[in-house]
């Protein structure tokens, strides 16, 4: 298979799957590192989004994002 000939199939995956992942995932890692949390929470909440890529991310802006010290 030729790098050229890219089926439909697998422009599909790329596209509508792959790079939102990517988006939610690195989305999560930036909030993650440039908020403030409590003790060793911002630790945790790294290492579970760079551990578990998709669980991670889902579950931090789930759980993780209320956990996060609020700025006055």
């Amino acid at each position: 298979m030729h790098l050229a000939m890219v089926g439909l199939f697998e422009l599909f995956f790329f596209v509508l799957i792959l790079i939102p992942v990517l988006i939610l995932w690195i989305a999560a890692l930036v909030d993650v590192l440039r908020n403030r949390f409590r003790d060793n929470d911002k630790l945790i909440w790294v290492l579970v989004v760079l551990f578990l890529p998709i669980l991670g991310a889902l579950l931090y802006f789930g759980i993780g994002s209320r956990q996060k010290i609020k700025e006055d």
